[in-house]
């Protein structure tokens, strides 16, 4: 089966065929590093690391690309509120973000351009759209023509002639049109600007992803995500804004995940229900936040609430458990084949099949896991076995591996602590100070595994063990 993605354009599944055979240019909306990220803003670094994940893994060369504004309104107002400069909320959110997103298991982006480093590449993208005529200066400002791109609410699929001027859209006398959205703004006194054209200012939030995507990708990129609610205005800015510049579709395919409720309530300001990351994972596992986000479609709303956080760490439970006892006969198997080896190696493979299927009609994650259990079904069974082959059992632990290396529910950097083999190797090493009676290095080693969250367990088989 071809990978099938939902192109929110055409708003329908259409075959994946890159621009490049072989590489994948995929740009995601990264934050505005004013404040700490919240569980919504989880959603969109797990999944399309979990995409980006599953292109990798079928063989595509993925630059991934996810950048930091690191200036805007929100910006200098947290600056002026701490009494730093709006750099130093950049660097401190930044570092933090970098945090959250290692500890959610995503792994870093292959270029995370700032704004800031971007200024030149902006300012020329802005000329060249004023030099074509879509694009004007007014007060120091600058606002791009709406009315030039014919196709402008292409992606939203809004009839903008509908739009009430003055009540959904703020009136601007220095516009040509309420539509007009700005490209370069005027600095107030005291803000950080750059030079420009125009005057001292700064840039405008749409403008500035074209320009990056444009600078690292190219003038197409094969993928743009985001949230749901970037489509618009957002993505439908740089859409207009990209496509008057260069003549071509800014993205062969547009991606968007959908909202985070908190309690089933939508998650808001005014209700004041927002749950940063950091505070989520101080007392739930990173493996079951990931668990909770990739449980359901990226497309469909997800609910977030202690009763789903429970369920996804139970789910959790049962994955690293059959993993464990897998690995752990594994080590204690000496028969390389038994009967009924053959017919679970096909099962196994047409498990694999499954799961690729499943990853391949839009990243569905749902159905994806669906496969990943009855995996642990099959492992369950072949373990009740009084011998086990290890052949069988190494091809069960190998589909669970390529499962995990996709969804990353079981192995994220930050969590693992310390890895498979280092954790044999101290066991072993416990194991051998215990026989030779030295007692002080076996429970030094006893604690430090504790502390690093790994559980020893005595069996008939020798010591096994298990992460808590």
């Amino acid at each position: 089966m071809t990978l099938h993605i939902y192109d929110s354009m055409n708003r329908k599944p259409e075959p994946f065929v890159p621009l490049t055979p072989g590489k994948v240019n995929m740009y995601v909306c990264g934050p505005t590093v004013y404040g700490y990220i919240h569980i919504g803003n989880a959603r969109p670094v797990i999944f399309f690391d979990v995409a980006r994940r599953y292109l990798e893994s079928i063989g595509y060369e993925v630059n991934y690309i996810v950048n930091f504004t690191d200036v805007d309104d929100k910006m200098i107002r947290k600056a002026d509120e701490e009494g730093i400069t709006v750099p130093e909320v950049a660097e401190k959110f930044i570092a933090a973000y970098i945090q959250d997103r290692d500890a959610l298991g995503a792994r870093p982006s292959t270029v995370s351009p700032r704004v800031t480093d971007n200024i030149p590449e902006i300012i020329a993208l802005i000329e060249g759209l004023v030099n074509k005529g879509t694009a004007y200066e007014s007060g120091g400002d600058v606002y791009f023509r709406t009315n030039r791109f014919e196709e402008y609410g292409k992606l939203s699929h809004k009839n903008l002639d509908e739009l009430q001027y003055g009540i959904r859209i703020e009136v601007d006398e220095r516009k040509e049109s309420p539509q007009d959205f700005v490209l370069w703004k005027k600095a107030k006194p005291g803000e950080i600007y750059w030079e420009s054209p125009w005057g001292d200012g700064r840039p405008g939030w749409h403008i500035e992803c074209s320009a990056m995507a444009l600078r690292y990708a190219g003038e197409t990129l094969d993928i743009h995500g985001g949230g749901h609610d970037l489509q618009f205005p957002h993505h439908e800015c740089e859409i207009a804004q990209s496509e008057s510049f260069t003549g071509k579709p800014l993205s062969r395919y547009w991606m968007h995940n959908g909202f985070v409720n908190i309690n089933n309530e939508k998650m808001s300001k005014s209700l004041g229900n927002g749950v940063n990351v950091r505070d989520i994972l101080k007392g739930t596992s990173s493996h079951a936040i990931r668990y909770l986000m990739l449980a359901t479609h990226y497309r469909s709303p997800l609910n977030f609430s202690e009763e789903t956080v429970r369920q996804a760490e139970n789910s959790i439970a049962r994955l690293s458990t059959s993993r464990d006892n897998v690995k752990h006969r594994l080590s204690t198997a000496v028969a390389e084949t038994v009967q009924g080896d053959a017919e679970l190696l096909e099962r196994l493979d047409a498990l694999s099949a499954e799961f690729r299927a499943r990853m391949d009609d839009d990243f569905g994650t749902p159905d994806a896991i669906t496969a990943w259990f009855q995996l642990v079904a099959e492992a369950n069974a072949y373990l009740q076995k009084e011998v086990a082959g290890t052949i069988a059992l190494r091809a069960l632990l190998a589909r669970m591996e390529e499962m995990d290396e996709v969804l990353g529910l079981l192995t994220p950097a930050i969590e693992q602590g310390l890895l498979d083999d280092e954790v044999d190797a101290l066991i072993a090493e416990r194991t051998e100070a215990r026989a030779t009676r030295q007692f002080a290095r076996a429970d030094e080693i006893r604690d430090l595994l504790a502390e690093r969250g790994i559980i020893l367990e005595d069996t008939p088989q020798g010591i096994r063990w298990r992460r808590k």
